[in-house]
């Protein structure tokens, strides 16, 4: 994959750059992302094995692969830390990636991101990616759990989901819902920089909202909308995702 020069601003300075990933981006997603990081240069990734990116059968797609391979991406295309905008999965991989790679990032903005392993695994099909843990082998998730999981979730996310490859994704999500060693979320608190984490205010009160005020990280809730945020309440996020990267 090409990596794009970093690019310069007005006057010789360097514009800071934006980095929004996710596992892959619809169309919706995009506009929003574009309206959020409107005048900034912005990096929009799909991470290995989704969207556009290559898909080799033969990588583990943990939570730290994924971090260590967006790091690599910033080292090449930017020349300072980035400003990280994350959705889901990709938040976790964010999170990872801010502890794995402080140098690389210097604000976070997490959207509605998976930041706990699941323990136990879940036993009942649920939405999104977290629903694949019924499926306890990769083998029985590719002969029938595929094709279950996009019929489960509804084709407005079916669509966005089916980008992606089915070994990575459920590969995925697995290191997902073991968590990791350490978690999303103790990466998350290891750091010292800007941190906000948005989600839907549908959900009431976030039960850790107290754990996450006290690591320093800006909780907001997100009015309209599900757990794509972006997709659901493009003006919201837009306005959200603006104010925290606010100079």
């Amino acid at each position: 994959m090409g990596v794009p020069a970093p690019a310069t601003g007005g006057r010789g300075t360097r514009r800071r750059a934006r980095l929004r990933y996710s596992r892959a981006l619809s169309r919706s997603s995009s506009v929003s992302v574009s309206r959020a990081l409107a005048g900034h240069r912005s990096l929009l990734l799909d991470l290995l094995g989704f969207g556009i990116s290559d898909r080799p059968a033969d990588q583990a797609y943990t939570l730290e692969m994924h971090a260590d391979l967006v790091a690599r991406v910033l080292e090449q295309a930017v020349t300072g830390p980035a400003d990280v905008v994350a959705h889901s999965v990709g938040g976790a991989v964010a999170s990872v990636l801010a502890g794995r790679h402080p140098q690389l990032v210097r604000r976070l903005v997490l959207v509605d991101p998976a930041l706990d392993p699941v323990h136990p695994l879940p036993t009942v099909k649920r939405p999104g990616s977290s629903g694949i843990g019924v499926y306890r082998t990769e083998a029985e998730f590719l002969d029938h759990g595929w094709a279950e999981t996009l019929a489960h979730v509804g084709p407005d996310w079916a669509a966005t989901m089916r980008l992606g490859d089915p070994r990575a994704l459920y590969r995925t999500a697995m290191s997902a819902l073991s968590g990791g060693d350490p978690t999303a979320r103790e990466h998350l608190e290891s750091v010292s920089i800007p941190r906000t984490l948005l989600y839907p205010a549908s959900d009431g009160l976030r039960s850790d909202a107290d754990r996450l005020a006290a690591a320093g990280v800006r909780v907001v809730p997100i009015p309209d909308c599900g757990h794509n945020i972006m997709i659901d309440n493009v003006d919201g996020f837009a306005h959200a995702v603006a104010a925290a990267l606010l100079d």
